[in-house]
């Protein structure tokens, strides 16, 4: 009930022909007004067209509804009526009625806009950050944080009440993890010493494991210093779940059954089970450990077949140990791209992965046009078609050398090519068809980027290796396979999540030897472990990043009441700001400027 508890009789957008003779009360935002005549008010749910008076007796309502500027808050008391033939709107719910205003009180009068609240009406994001509390007006906006407030109350309800999870708050304030991302740091009063924003509640949700809880959940809030990143906030929300004696099919289950039953109705139906697929089957068909599969142009291995070729880079690249020849064919490649197109296409994968790309077109006789085909006879060429699946005006993006790095270069390139396909019109990715899918068999740990000899958790730390490995794990961890599993939405990662490690002696060995980190922080879960931890596991889904693809939203910033910019800051309240020495003093810290910051601070 929308109007329980408040002075209203209804709400802008709710009344109908069914209300017509009713003496109503509104309140809310002028839309716009016309000429004296009438005004459109607006609030959260919607508008309502209110008729200004014009006889002698209403004369002072009229004048104060006619001068109120656009977007004054009003009280508007009136009666309703049908609106004369020809004159109702279908495309407004309350199109068929208006309401004849008696009484009018203008609560607070609005100054000058900084931009039309109109969701048409193109603003700079900077723009909308600064007057964020105008932006949220806005229809979407409203639309936006509203959905969202439905799905997690939904997820709720299907987690506390269907199945029996505990909501537990943990700390906000506590110490470094290693590994991961970076941390923001809070100052103590203790001389040198720092709490850290914890960038997710993992090592609490895994204590609660312990301390019997059986099934945790929380809305969290998780930060991370990740600096300028696109599309990436320092703060954000996780949905966050841990279970005890649950294997990774229970958690799997568990996350569908959930989306199933919060997913929005006017996005029509989702289906379980969701299809999966191993992180290197992902790799060697997408160049990514997050596919979008609403469309084909997966990656073929065309190794086998050129082999047999005598042309030179090929033998190269095929004589090295995971050594490869991948292509992708770009449907009507020839009718959509130009020549800068596929030059463009080139130099990404040139600059971004040190990959020379090599094109084949295929002709609309059916022959090739290529650098290649000088070393292939016609009955080469036809299987290669063949192996292809190439048709009349389609392009081929041919690459050889390493695996990994060829695989990340496609899959680079058949997303490239798929935004200048719809570019040019054609649609691959309807933003309102939504595949799910689980990635499994993640590797337990990789090679650092900075130096290549030492390792680091694929995911993070208190990852169990998968059963089938463990042996491996004391020998070669390398080739460690993990029971780490990532659910990814059109090519979007919205959740991660492992069965995690509950032996003491296997989280100490993973810490101290493998990853060469100082068990020493973590001394409180390795202890905890030894005190009969149970087995466990658990997930965290990206609200943020979730509720931005299911309303197709162009940045999360736009499924966030109060989001911070690109570089972090809050452009409304001016955050991070400046504080004083003796703001400083009791934490026993100084600020060391550098010339420039010193100048800056003055001015």
């Amino acid at each position: 009930d929308f109007n329980s508890f408040v002075t209203r009789t209804n709400t802008c957008g709710e009344l109908r022909s069914a209300h017509v003779g009713q003496e109503v009360t509104l309140y809310g935002w002028i839309q716009y007004q016309r000429q004296g005549l009438f005004l459109v008010l607006r609030d959260f749910q919607g508008l309502t067209q209110i008729v200004i008076p014009q006889d002698e007796a209403h004369s002072h309502v009229k004048k104060l509804l006619s001068n109120a500027p656009v977007e004054s808050v009003v009280r508007v008391t009136g009666i309703v009526s049908p609106r004369p033939p020809g004159q109702e709107n279908p495309k407004m719910p309350t199109g068929d009625i208006e309401v004849k205003a008696e009484t009018a009180e203008i609560l607070n009068s609005c100054k000058k806009l900084p931009f039309e609240i109109k969701d048409f009406i193109k603003k700079s994001e900077a723009l909308r950050m600064q007057y964020r509390y105008l932006d949220l007006r806005s229809f979407q906006l409203q639309y936006n944080l509203r959905l969202r407030s439905q799905m997690v109350m939904r997820m709720r309800e299907y987690l506390c009440n269907l199945h029996g999870f505990v909501d537990v708050e943990t700390p906000t304030l506590f110490k470094r993890t290693p590994g991961g991302a970076k941390e923001f740091l809070v100052p103590s009063r203790e001389v040198g010493k720092f709490y850290s924003l914890p960038q997710s509640p993992q090592q609490f949700k895994q204590l609660l494991m312990v301390g019997g809880l059986d099934r945790y959940f929380q809305v969290a809030r998780c930060y991370r210093d990740e600096g300028s990143r696109p599309d990436r906030q320092p703060e954000f929300t996780q949905i966050d779940i841990e279970m005890s004696f649950v294997d990774q099919a229970g958690i799997q289950r568990l996350i569908e059954g959930l989306l199933q039953y919060s997913w929005p109705e006017e996005r029509g139906c989702i289906t379980t089970p969701f299809p999966s697929m191993t992180y290197e089957e992902a790799l060697a068909d997408y160049g990514t450990d997050k596919p979008d599969t609403r469309f084909g142009m997966k990656i073929v291995d065309i190794s086998d077949f050129l082999r047999r070729s005598d042309i030179q880079f090929v033998q190269n690249a095929l004589s090295y140990p995971c050594g490869t020849v991948k292509a992708i064919c770009i449907p009507q490649g020839v009718r959509y791209f130009k020549n800068k197109d596929l030059e463009s296409l080139k130099e990404s994968a040139k600059s971004q992965f040190n990959q020379e790309i090599m094109e084949i077109i295929c002709r609309p006789d059916g022959s090739l046009k290529s650098l290649l085909t000088k070393f292939l006879g016609e009955e080469q060429q036809s299987e290669l078609i063949q192996a292809l699946n190439m048709q009349v005006d389609d392009v081929v993006l041919l690459a050889a050398g390493e695996h990994k790095q060829v695989c990340s270069a496609l899959g680079s390139l058949r997303l490239e090519s798929a935004d200048l396909l719809e570019a040019a019109g054609l649609v691959l990715r309807d933003p309102m068809t939504f595949h799910f899918l689980w990635v499994v068999d993640f590797p337990l740990f990789l090679p650092k980027e900075d130096n290549p000899t030492e390792l680091e958790s694929a995911h993070h730390p208190f990852t169990a290796p998968h059963p089938s490995d463990t042996s491996l794990l004391y020998s070669d961890p390398t080739k460690v396979r993990s029971q780490h599993y990532d659910l990814v939405l059109n090519g979007s990662e919205v959740g991660g999540g492992s069965i995690r490690i509950h032996d003491a002696e296997q989280q100490h060995f993973v810490l101290e030897k493998v990853l060469k980190e100082d068990s020493e922080v973590l001394s409180h879960l390795l202890e905890a472990l030894e005190f009969g931890a149970p087995p466990h596991g658990g997930i965290a889904l990206g609200l943020d990043r979730l509720i931005s693809l299911i309303v197709d939203a162009p940045s999360i910033r736009d499924v966030i009441a109060f989001p911070k910019s690109f570089r972090g800051r809050d452009l409304m309240g001016n955050a991070p700001d400046y504080v004083t020495p003796e703001e400083l003093e009791p934490y026993h810290i100084q600020v060391s400027w550098p010339l420039a910051g010193k100048e800056a601070k003055q001015n």
